[in-house]
């Protein structure tokens, strides 16, 4: 029953790490925001873990471990849904300045187009929303509370692995708790297909479903601009979380009392008081000396695998390669969004079907190599090499497989289409639209019969429009051009222009080389975290992975995120503008910037990782042959000891203390 409770939390708790991060870019929209405010609440749940994660290690033991696992899935829940909570005071999402709701009248205002000579308000329709009950700002600070809930998140998840997994190897039957717990990393694959499968569903479902009139949106899953019902999986995951959570509170503290606990725990009631006392004076006495010896010991062992070169080193390479890991992970969905033209939708059920595969493929064949071949520790640190090797050639693979910029007239061309623009920074207007009084902040994406997008009706000089809504048709687009000659089809509707056929291309061999990436990396996971308990001593085993734990989260689990955002960021080319004038979301980046400084950045961790590997080899080489050698002497010294007699009699050994 234990096991189908810890199954079900575990399920739950990979269900939504998987749906935050498949909801990366529909939050970063939603809320109006850059890729390192983003990174920032994704790096968050670590922050959480880290807070409580001393007190779940230390006292987790000693209290009543089901009740702590289901107090932690019912914070975790709570996080869940307190991330989903914004989306409910938030208002009516406007993906334009010029798109306002009204629930009685289900319509959207008219888009601007070229007016000559009329002086328009850059913000006007902004200036109308203001004071409507039901529209409000996405550009808020309502993002606090989606950190706040993943935080919460990080906080309930803590006690619910390393305290479930002791729980099944202190209880389980002899040569049982491997299979159990085989069972249940397997079991919890089920989370993560889930996710995929939610997040996709609710990718293509509009955020305000259910308040909107669905007619009335112009834009499409395909648009930079769309925002799905993100927050419809946070409570999925939420309610699972708190269901999860049920059965833990009615198993109990200990599966089993051994009948002397029980004889000794009755006997002692008919102590005296008096000897209860001085027993209690002395257990204290006692608990004081051993907080100190513990206090004291701790820090000696913590001096001992710090000042071991070989645990330093696995500890430094391990950081790298999970701080590339984590950043990827964060920022690929947006990459294959931005890149490849792809919706959110596509791109869940994409890296969905290609990534746990690959991942479970790679550990296996990973362990069984091991295995099949009886490794020793030097030739797991070799093969821990050589699949770090494949997976970083293959990674070099995706400088090629980066797709060109778009055309896009004001930001890579001109506004006429004629030439392309040094910079994408204050393009000056064409002849086409200088006199057309537009609003440059104004994103709102055409596609012309030249194969270039324009900024907005405005800008591309559009004088009049037909239709309504998604069908709405602009007319006489002065700024479209072809071979220098303006178009006889110069009317263009809404959406920016499809990527080209070779891109197209690349995004296939692009998913091929991910296959391959994720199982080349799976390959050495397990080896890789085989050397970091296998080079300190057994007794050290314990604290080597938890200060590794401790170090991963602190140092890779919350920075990348940042680091890695701020740098996306620097590849947009047009922001969105919120109703304050302040920067809010990326609308376009410039591909080739973007891919180049996303895979350049993982290269530049994932590099100096074959380095300090190389470096490892050798370190352990000398070290271990040292020891055959030295064990070799000190086999020969003992005999002939042996032979003259013991030097040292009456050694008196305090286990306890040696322990």
């Amino acid at each position: 029953m234990f096991l189908a409770a810890l199954s079900l939390s575990f399920i739950s708790k990979s269900l939504g790490a998987i749906i935050m991060k498949s909801s990366i870019t529909q939050i970063e929209r939603r809320f109006d925001i850059s890729s390192s405010t983003v990174g920032l609440i994704d790096g968050s749940f670590e922050i959480g873990n880290l807070l409580v994660i001393v007190f779940v290690s230390y006292f987790g033991a000693k209290l009543h471990r089901p009740k702590l696992i289901g107090i932690g899935c019912i914070i975790m829940g709570t996080g869940s849904i307190l991330t989903a909570l914004p989306h409910f005071f938030m208002g009516y999402y406007r993906y334009s300045k010029d798109t306002t709701f009204n629930p009685s009248e289900n319509s959207t205002s008219s888009l601007p187009t070229c007016l000559i000579n009329q002086n328009l308000l850059p913000n006007r329709t902004s200036l109308e929303v203001v004071g409507k009950g039901w529209e409000k700002d996405s550009g808020s600070y309502m993002w606090i509370y989606v950190l706040m809930g993943n935080m919460l998140r990080g906080i309930g998840e803590t006690p619910i692995g390393p305290l479930g997994i002791s729980y099944i190897d202190d209880f389980a039957e002899d040569g049982h708790s491997s299979l159990y717990l085989g069972n249940l990393l397997a079991v919890t694959m089920i989370g993560p297909i889930i996710g995929f499968l939610l997040v996709s569903q609710f990718s293509k479902m509009y955020v305000d479903i259910g308040y909107v009139d669905l007619s009335t949106v112009r834009i499409t899953p395909q648009d930079s601009r769309w925002v799905g019902a993100w927050w419809l999986g946070f409570l999925v995951a939420g309610l699972i979380s708190i269901i999860s959570s049920i059965p833990f509170f009615f198993l109990p503290k200990t599966l089993d009392k051994p009948n002397k606990e029980k004889k000794a725990s009755a006997s002692s009631i008919s102590l005296p008081m008096q000897n209860e006392e001085k027993s209690q004076m002395a257990s204290l006495t006692k608990t004081g000396q051993n907080v100190t010896e513990t206090v004291t010991g701790f820090f000696q062992s913590l001096k001992s695998i710090l000042t071991n070169p070989l645990y330093v080193l696995t500890l430094f390479l391990t950081l790298l390669q999970a701080s590339s890991h984590i950043g990827s992970v964060t920022y690929v969905f947006k990459y294959v969004e931005q890149q490849y033209g792809k919706s959110a939708s596509e791109t869940s059920i994409l890296l969905g079907f290609i990534t746990i595969p690959s991942l479970a493929a790679g550990m296996f064949t990973g362990g069984f190599i091991v295995k099949k071949f009886k490794f020793t520790l030097v030739g797991i640190a070799k093969f821990a090499l050589c699949a770090h090797l494949m997976s970083f050639l293959f990674h070099l693979l995706n400088f090629a497989l980066i797709c060109e910029n778009k055309s896009v007239a004001g930001l890579t061309l001109t506004y006429d289409g004629n030439a392309p623009v040094a910079s994408h920074l204050n393009v000056p207007l064409s002849y086409c639209n200088s006199d057309c009084n537009c609003d440059p902040t104004q994103w709102e994406p055409l596609c012309g019969s030249n194969g270039i997008t324009y900024i907005s009706p405005c800008l591309a000089g559009c004088t009049s429009s037909s239709g309504s809504k998604k069908s709405i048709v602009f007319h006489n687009c002065s700024c479209v051009e072809e071979n220098g000659f303006q178009s006889k089809n110069n009317s263009m509707k809404l959406g920016e222009c499809p990527k080209s056929d070779d891109c197209k291309k690349k995004f296939y061999i692009y998913t091929v080389v991910q296959i391959l990436i994720f199982f080349s990396a799976a390959l050495g996971s397990t080896s890789t975290i085989m050397l970091i308990f296998k080079n300190v001593e057994p007794e050290l085993k314990s604290l080597a992975m938890g200060f590794h734990s401790l170090t991963i989260r602190t140092l890779g689990g919350i920075p990348a995120p940042i680091y890695f955002g701020a740098l996306i960021d620097r590849a947009c080319m047009k922001w969105s503008i919120n109703n304050h004038g302040k920067q809010g979301a990326c609308r376009i980046y410039n591909s080739s910037l973007y891919g180049h400084t996303f895979f350049g950045l993982t290269t530049g961790l994932k590099f100096p990782v074959l380095i300090l590997f190389v470096v490892l080899i050798s370190a352990m080489k000398k070290k271990y042959q040292g020891k055959d050698i030295k064990a070799s002497e000190n086999e020969t010294k003992a005999m002939n000891e042996a032979n003259s007699g013991p030097l040292i009699n009456d050694v008196k050994v305090d286990h306890e203390t040696h322990i």
